[in-house]
């Protein structure tokens, strides 16, 4: 997350210990920590719910994009056609016997 190196820390730890003396460093650096602790956590919760919100949109883009390219009326037209050819046929012949 943050790139500190020891010295960094020590030179921290120093004037911390200087500024606040030792009596209040202990309850100060639990105050910090649980306030980093916070800050994580509720950066990970946007992170995730940033994550899971793109990962929706990608579904959706996707079942647009798959309902934009099949195209399921030359299909039911087919269908009909084979269908219609095959009552045709039979009606051709009900009537042929009809007109006899």
């Amino acid at each position: 997350m943050f790139d500190f190196s020891f010295a960094e820390l020590a030179l921290v730890a120093i004037v911390a210990l200087l500024v606040l003396g030792p009596e209040r460093l202990p309850a100060a650096a639990r105050t910090a920590g649980a306030l980093l602790r916070r800050i994580r956590n509720s950066w990970q919760g946007v992170r995730s719910e940033i994550e899971r919100e793109l990962a929706a949109e990608d579904i959706k883009r996707s079942i647009r994009e798959t309902a934009q390219g099949v195209d399921i009326r030359d299909d039911v037209r087919a269908a009909a056609d084979q269908i219609r050819d095959a009552v045709n046929p039979e009606q051709e012949k009900h009537a042929a016997d009809e007109q006899r």
